[in-house]
């Protein structure tokens, strides 16, 4: 029997395959959990935090991916339950980006802390009693609130290009709109971030010079996008719980205009002409456990020793008086009477000279 001759594949079939498997890989649905949203598509669902010591919850989520290729952007809503104005500009934008039109992916995490905005609790869960706002990168052994940052950091911060983490004024705290923008020290990852924060619009900007470079864990959502070498900010949109369209439409209008400048969408990025560096911030704690009351607003401008409130105990005697611990802008001042040992009554930022 004689041997059988292998021809060699032609050059035009090796082709036709490269460009078959090329369509299938691009054509992979993109995965959040169990909420998978193929090319062209949204799909809205939630990730599973399983129980653990304590109950398990849900994160009510939306995948928005592109029809055609780009980066992954992801958006965090509700890591504090009671700052409403992100939550609400979210869920408006996820009826308004269109994926066919859409250049690359959008995580939309529309409530991170289920627990705490049902509960109706500023900074801490009713379930465990911690601040997942320090919970980063999450333990999936921990309680609830550490296992809810485990899932946001392997499921969404892991897969983004880029991280928005948005907050507002908590329930307690009467703020002024703001941005941090954190600075790493590396020239060209620091300008990406630059990018993001003042493509975000708002006027007044803090730089972020110190958490990246502490040891141990990273606490922060942006904080852990960013030893991941993935460019984020933090906004401030929204002031003592309030969800007047105001404060939701500022979050919104800010992430729309990131998306043009990452060319995410059509049109063209607004520019940000009129930006107030701020810098060296410093979060005024209480002393004491007691009943806080401002003698300063959001947004104001104070000098050195001036008095940004009076803590007195529960019969209205008071404990001392609380003053500005250097000249500068006040970011937030806390704007309801109780207040625990350590929590923020205030923050202040310099103004940074040209």
């Amino acid at each position: 029997m004689g041997k059988k001759i292998m021809q060699k594949p032609s050059a035009i079939f090796c082709f036709l395959l490269l460009i078959t498997a090329t369509f299938f890989a691009s054509a992979e649905p993109f995965s959040v959990g169990r909420v998978k949203a193929s090319e062209g598509t949204l799909v809205s669902g939630f990730l599973d935090v399983p129980a653990g010591t304590d109950a398990g919850s849900k994160i009510p989520i939306t995948v928005i991916h592109g029809a055609t290729h780009g980066p992954v952007l992801a958006l965090l809503a509700g890591i504090h339950g009671y700052e409403y104005p992100p939550i609400t500009a979210l869920q408006s934008m996820r009826t308004e980006i269109d994926p066919a039109l859409l250049r690359g992916t959008v995580i939309l995490v529309h409530v991170a802390n289920l627990p705490s905005f049902l509960g109706r609790t500023i900074y801490y869960s009713p379930v465990d009693g911690k601040n997942l706002n320090r919970m980063f990168p999450g333990d999936p052994e921990g309680t609830l609130s550490q296992r809810i940052a485990h899932q946001i950091t392997t499921e969404v911060i892991d897969q983004a290009d880029y991280l928005i983490d948005l907050h507002a004024g908590d329930g307690n705290e009467a703020l002024r709109p703001y941005v941090y923008m954190p600075v790493t020290g590396d020239a060209g990852f620091d300008q990406k971030i630059k990018g993001l924060a003042v493509a975000f619009g708002l006027d007044q900007i803090a730089i972020d010079t110190g958490p990246q470079h502490a040891s141990g864990p990273s606490l922060f959502a942006d904080q852990t996008a960013l030893v991941r070498g993935i460019p984020a900010i933090t906004t401030e949109t929204g002031k003592s719980g309030s969800n007047d369209p105001h404060w939701s439409e500022l979050a919104k209008s800010g992430v729309w205009n990131v998306l043009r400048h990452l060319r995410m969408v059509s049109g063209v990025e607004v520019p940000n002409l009129d930006i107030t560096w701020l810098t060296d911030y410093q979060v005024v704690k209480s002393p004491a456990s007691g009943i806080f009351q401002p003698a300063t607003k959001e947004g104001s401008m104070v000098t050195k020793g001036a008095l940004l409130g009076v803590l007195v105990d529960f019969f209205g005697n008071e404990i001392t008086q609380v003053r500005a611990p250097f000249s500068g802008v006040i970011n937030y001042v806390i704007s309801t009477p109780p207040v625990n040992k350590d929590e923020p009554v205030a923050m202040m930022s310099k103004i940074q000279e040209q």
